[in-house]
């Protein structure tokens, strides 16, 4: 990301970022690595309760990183308040909840930036010569899948309505957002983006359902965007990562698709296996860093040099070595990533997907 320091000296061009990343912690505290940016990607707790989001938020204050971004999942029912509002009480019929109350403790934080289907610009100023910024969105909501909050009816990979994962107890109404309308609102100028579901084919397979659980309207949006980072969770067996290589050339600014995905064998996957797994995508040692300009459609970026020989990755929870590969297994703790900021000039091509979820038994 340019700034004015940076660009002034021309021999410091990166910002060597650790973003710590993880989800589906349901109440449980963990022990964090050190990094600079903290995200986590949903289901702070089982159900949401005031208590519950006050032991989350508490833990995740006293982490010290320079800056903390956190979104909801399903599992955090309270701050969906249309939700609640309708099936509130069969979470919390002996002691209700107030959504208003549990919302005010995430939004209320000093340390915390919460957000709910929308974005920011995050400024990283601890170390005044090397200031940079990047801009993320981040969003609760995942494929309807029973009587779960920020749900939505998604779209199967041909593109019609999926029926597979709706679920009487909870049905649709004129005000369910539809897939295609949630993730068209990713800005396209998003450097990092933050969702709860994982895009389909990426970090989603649920070995216990037998399938894939992933979004294919966000996977979609995902090619639009391509942010540099993609961080989800949800899927509490697909920990892992994914280096995607964008298919651009010959087809339309607003159709990408992906020329290939580089897997990445996750060290710290399976079950009983507690240990931290490191994505490195700098330069060092040889790798090949990331590589990603953004989104053809990134404002202030001629039509015709937009995205040329763009690169995509998925971030999801933990990983190591090479930049950006994708994992499969089931829980672990959390995943450290270290990413090499180009801070004079957004040349980057590539964006990593990754996934951070701990192990638990509900998704």
């Amino acid at each position: 990301m340019s700034t004015d320091s940076v660009q002034e000296n021309p021999k410091k061009r990166y910002r060597r970022v650790r973003f710590v990343c993880i989800s589906d912690t349901h109440n449980q505290i963990l022990k964090l690595p050190k990094g600079d940016v903290l995200i986590h990607a949903g289901d702070l707790t089982n159900q949401g309760s005031l208590p519950e989001l006050s032991k989350t938020v508490q833990w995740l204050e006293k982490a010290e990183f320079e800056a903390k971004v956190v979104v909801a999942g399903n599992h955090d029912v309270t701050l969906d308040e249309r939700f609640y509002a309708d099936y509130g009480s069969y979470f919390h019929n002996q002691s209700p909840q107030s959504p208003e109350q549990c919302l005010k403790t995430l939004e209320s934080s000093p340390t915390i930036t919460y957000l709910n289907h929308s974005s920011t610009t995050i400024e990283l100023n601890k170390h005044p010569a090397l200031r940079t910024s990047f801009t993320v969105f981040g969003s609760p909501y995942s494929p309807r899948n029973g009587m779960w909050a920020f749900g939505y009816d998604h779209t199967s990979p041909d593109g019609h309505a999926s029926g597979q994962d709706k679920d009487s107890s909870c049905p649709s109404t004129s005000e369910t957002p539809t897939a295609a309308h949630l993730w068209s609102a990713i800005p396209f100028d998003s450097d990092i983006v933050i969702t709860h579901t994982p895009p389909y084919t990426h970090c989603d397979e649920a070995i216990s359902k037998r399938r894939a659980m992933g979004c294919e309207d966000l996977r979609r949006a995902l090619w639009r965007v391509r942010p540099k980072l993609a961080i989800c969770g949800h899927v509490h067996e697909a920990r892992g990562a994914d280096r995607v290589r964008w298919d651009i050339l010959g087809v339309s600014a607003a159709a990408f698709g992906e020329r290939s995905v580089e897997h990445w064998e996750d060290p710290g996957a399976g079950v009983g296996n507690n240990k931290i797994s490191l994505v490195d995508l700098t330069s060092r040692g040889g790798r090949r860093p990331l590589d990603n300009d953004g989104s053809p459609l990134r404002k202030g970026c001629p039509a015709d040099q937009r995205g040329q020989d763009g690169v995509c990755q998925h971030f999801n929870e933990s990983a190591t070595a090479l930049p950006g590969f994708g994992t499969r297994g089931i829980g672990g703790q959390p995943e450290v990533s270290k990413i090499e900021k180009y801070t004079s000039e957004l040349k980057h091509k590539e964006e990593l997907w990754l996934k951070f979820p701990k192990t638990w038994t509900q998704n």
